[in-house]
């Protein structure tokens, strides 16, 4: 069972940062954008269910989750931990595959692969570090798109700031053409 090790608040006001000591998700992150989508998944659904709940984001020993402005998040911790401290630790499980919609992007594509190095060794853990992530939806040419996930999804920076950091980083690190947007 994961217990909770420490919560964070995230740069994100409506984002929670459930930092645990075992893993819930095996080999990719876990994304679920509405109680729908997590129908199918024992520890989602039952965080959609608490109410006021309108994301969650699961990776490794993380999970963020990201409410309404319905309710604030003194009332709605004490109600969304004893789902997380019953659930079952994904530690020693077959990693699952990406739970997230999205076009098929080419893997075999050389840009993507070199986006895809670059994000991995210097964006996500940055990005993790704050509740969130994201992934590749898309490519056209030089325009690469981009989903983020968990407590970036809904962060005023991640439009600004964040966007900005990303593509500079691709455009230094990849192509100076690069152009990021997201969807």
């Amino acid at each position: 069972m994961p217990k909770i090790a420490e919560i964070e608040y995230t740069p994100n006001p409506n984002a929670v940062k459930f930092q645990l000591k075992e893993p819930v998700a095996a080999g990719f992150p876990k994304a679920f954008r509405d109680a729908e989508m997590a129908e199918h998944d024992d520890l989602a659904r039952a965080l959609f269910a608490v109410g006021h709940v309108v994301s969650v984001f699961m990776q490794d020993k993380f999970i963020t989750v990201t409410k309404d402005d319905g309710m604030g998040w003194t009332e709605l911790l004490p109600k969304l931990a004893p789902p997380i401290r019953q659930a079952p630790s994904a530690a020693g499980a077959t990693p699952e595959a990406p739970h997230w919609d999205r076009p098929e992007v080419d893997e075999n594509d050389p840009l993507i692969q070199q986006i895809r190095k670059v994000l991995t060794d210097t964006i996500l853990p940055a990005l993790a570090a704050d509740g969130g992530g994201l992934d590749i939806v898309g490519r056209h040419e030089k325009q690469v798109m981009i989903r983020y996930l968990g407590a970036c999804g809904s962060c005023p920076s991640g439009l600004t700031g964040t966007l900005m950091a990303i593509e500079g980083i691709l455009r230094k690190e990849v192509d100076p053409e690069i152009v990021v947007i997201t969807v």
